[in-house]
Formats: structure tokens, sequence, C-alpha cells
């Protein structure tokens, strides 16, 4: 009994040591220096500063998005409108005309620019000619303003 007392008791300052260590190394670390003045650039004092525009707000962009939506600008979006872009975007694939696409029809895009992009002919691409299948990047909405 007296060895398991006296266990507990070792443990117990051990772990009385270990945490006043870690306090006295708690307070001996000092906070960082302040940061030195920022000091203006006589050119930045001189040169007008551009207001920022402002965000535009989700209200905003919805309404925008139903604007281009509406065709017809009568306050409500009807189904032809909306399924207009769709019915150009098929009628695009559909090359004979029949309302159906057939397998043919819908990879011939595909299969198109494979083709112009296998330069030297030979059935696959290299790194190089897969490159050139890459999509544009998407144009950037430039300021009206």
């Amino acid at each position: 009994m007296a060895r398991f007392l006296s266990g507990a008791a070792a443990c117990f300052m051990l772990l009385t040591g270990a945490f006043l260590f870690w306090q006295s190394r708690a307070a001996e670390t000092s906070p960082l220096p302040p940061a030195p003045p920022a000091r203006m650039a006589t050119s930045a004092l001189l040169a007008p500063r551009s207001p920022e525009p402002p965000e535009a707000t989700a209200k905003s962009r919805e309404e925008k998005r139903f604007s281009r939506a509406d065709k017809d600008k009568n306050g409500r979006i009807e189904r032809e409108e909306l399924l207009a872009s769709r019915r150009k975007a098929f009628a695009k694939l559909d090359k004979n005309g029949n309302g159906a696409l057939s397998f043919e029809e819908w990879a011939e895009k595909t299969i198109g620019k494979f083709d112009g992009a296998d330069k030297d002919r030979s059935g696959w691409l290299n790194a190089t000619e897969y490159a050139t299948t890459a999509p544009p990047p998407p144009k950037k909405k430039r300021c009206s303003c």
C-alpha cells in the first residue's frame, strides 16, 4: 500500500512540476514590439484616388438575369422565351431536321474537333494537339463607366 501511495504522490509532484514549469515559460515570453508607423510616399499623396465601384447586390443581379430572359419585356417570362435558346442549340445539332438527335449528330461536333486537332493525322492526340481543344477563357465584362 505504501508503494501505491508513494507512486501516486510522485506522479502528482511530477505533474505539478510540469504545470509550474509550463506556466513560468508562458510568463517569460514577451509580446511583439509594436509595428512602426507607416510612411506614405509623396507620389501617393499627389495622385488622386479613384473611388471603388460599388458591388452589385444580389437583387440587381437577379433583376438583370430576369431581364435577359424576358425577351418581349412585358414583365413575365413565358415558356417559349425560356426555351428559345435551347431550341436554337438543339437545331444546330439536328443536322437532318427530323426533330431527333442520333448519336452521330450529337457526336459530330466532338469528332470534328478531334479531327481538327489531330494535325499529323495519326489517329491520336499528343499533349500539344490536345491543348488546342481547350475551351476559350471566359470573356471578362468591361465596365461601362
